[in-house]
């Protein structure tokens, strides 16, 4: 299974709420939680690694347009971890 897919669907699902009130900042999703949203990705990466250790947790910025890898560039990001 596809690294991350719980953490992806669920951001997609709290998509709308999310935009409404915390665009702008960071979501901290791990499994099926929204962890939290905090100022900045330091912020965010920092909190996830404390909790978490290596992942997978997934944060992504509120609002921000979706970014699409080459399949060949996230291939080898999941692989050389």
């Amino acid at each position: 299974m596809t690294a991350l897919v719980e953490e992806r669907k669920l951001f997609k699902k709290l998509r709308a709420e999310l935009e409404m009130k915390s665009r702008g900042k960071w979501a901290l999703i791990h499994k099926n939680d929204l962890v939290g949203t905090f100022d900045t990705f330091d912020d965010a990466a920092t909190h996830a690694v404390a909790r978490f250790g290596r992942g997978p947790f997934l944060i992504r910025q509120i609002g921000a347009a979706d970014v699409t890898l080459p399949a060949s560039l996230a291939f080898a990001t999941m692989h050389d971890a």
